[in-house]
Parts: C-alpha cells; sequence; structure tokens
C-alpha cells in the first residue's frame, strides 16, 4: 500500500517539476539579448577637434637687416645689409651676410685739418656658421604660442675700408622669433675685428654690430 501511493505521488510530482524547469530555461533564453555587433553600453564622450599647426620645411632663409655699428675711431653710425641663410639642420646653419655703413670723421680729423681716409663707406661681407642654444616658445594668450631660438654665430670674412680690404674675424650671437611658418624677426649683436694701419701704426680693430632684422622662408 506504501508502495503504491509513493509511486502515485511520484508520478504526479515528477511532470510538474520537469514543466516548470523547461519553462523558466525558455525564459531565460529569451531574456537573453541577440547578439550583435552594436555595442550595448555607449559612453559618451566630447571629442575635440585639433588643429595641427603647419611647419614649413623649407631650409632657405633671405632677410634684410639695419641697427648701428660702432667703428673704431670712426663713431657709431647707422649700418643696413642683407643676409641669407642655409639650415643645415634644427640646430646649425650657415649665413653669409652683406652690410655697409658710413662712418663719421675720428676725433682727430675733427680737431686738426687732416683727414686720414678718401673714402667713409665701411663695407663687408662674412660666412658664419650658427648654433640654436637654446630653443623656446613665447606664449601670447592662451591659445598662441611661437617658436624662439637663442643662437651663437662665428665666422670670417672681409671688410672693405678706406679702399682696403681687411680680412675679418666675426663672432655674437641673436635671438630669433618665428613670427609665422615662413617669416621670422631677429635680434643680433656681432663683432668685426681687423687689423687696420690708417694712423701709420697697424692696430687692430673691434667693431660692435647691434642689428634688429627680418626674414623669410622659402
Amino acid at each position: 500500500m506504501v508502495s503504491r501511493c509513493r509511486q502515485l505521488l511520484l508520478n504526479l510530482v515528477l511532470p510538474g517539476v520537469l514543466t516548470t524547469t523547461v519553462l523558466m530555461s525558455s525564459v531565460c533564453l529569451a531574456a537573453e539579448p541577440e547578439a550583435s555587433g552594436e555595442q550595448v553600453i555607449k559612453p559618451e564622450l566630447s571629442r575635440r577637434d585639433v588643429k595641427l599647426p603647419d611647419i614649413d620645411t623649407e631650409n632657405f632663409e633671405i632677410g634684410v637687416y639695419t641697427g648701428t655699428m660702432s667703428v673704431e675711431d670712426f663713431g657709431v653710425n647707422p649700418v643696413q645689409g642683407l643676409r641669407v641663410a642655409y639650415h643645415l639642420t634644427e640646430d646649425v646653419f650657415l649665413e653669409l651676410s652683406y652690410g655697409k655703413t658710413t662712418t663719421t670723421p675720428s676725433s682727430v680729423e675733427r680737431v686738426g685739418p687732416f683727414s686720414f681716409v678718401d673714402d667713409r663707406d665701411l663695407t663687408y661681407y662674412n660666412l658664419l656658421l650658427g648654433y640654436n642654444l637654446l630653443p623656446g616658445e613665447v606664449y601670447w594668450g592662451a591659445d598662441h604660442a611661437f617658436n624662439t631660438d637663442l643662437y651663437v654665430v662665428l665666422g670670417s670674412g672681409s671688410t672693405k675700408f678706406d679702399g682696403e680690404d681687411r680680412s675679418t674675424l666675426v663672432v655674437g650671437f641673436g635671438y630669433r622669433f618665428l613670427a609665422s611658418d615662413w617669416m621670422s624677426l631677429r635680434l643680433d649683436m656681432r663683432r668685426h675685428t681687423f687689423e687696420t694701419d690708417i694712423f701709420g701704426e697697424a692696430k687692430q680693430h673691434n667693431n660692435l654690430e647691434f642689428l634688429l632684422g627680418v626674414a623669410v622662408f622659402f
């Protein structure tokens, strides 16, 4: 009698358990999202439009300059000139420059009746090797930055004064401000050293030059 009751209970309960399990499995499968290529969670990211500055890759630079030249024994006089540079690398460049000034009478000439020079025009040309020591940046407000260079130059050339050419040693330094990708502003200080015997005795002259110039790249 007990065995029959147990068998009857199993016959009634087991089908119900199986049916419930199948139904729950179907519900779970139906609840799962279909696989697709879309991302379920899409993060909201604000993207910026970044504009990279155009950088000119030309190596030649040509410019003009003006300033003053202190010609030893012959006063401080305006000077103008032209220069052409070739940038070998980012830090090294070659520069060819030509300048001209007209000197004033020396102190001896101003107090006496004699003139020591027949041609008061002084012209020079030189070839210089330059090296950028401290490249940097200058900021104008929050949105504008300009490249700069602090550089040194060393070279030689020739100075023509009173009708004679004299070998000249040139040394100096300068500051370059890149106003755009094709134009630069420059400040320079240079010393021109040569030997002369204008006053009858050989003497070394040191002429200091202070320049402001503008140049373009091409």
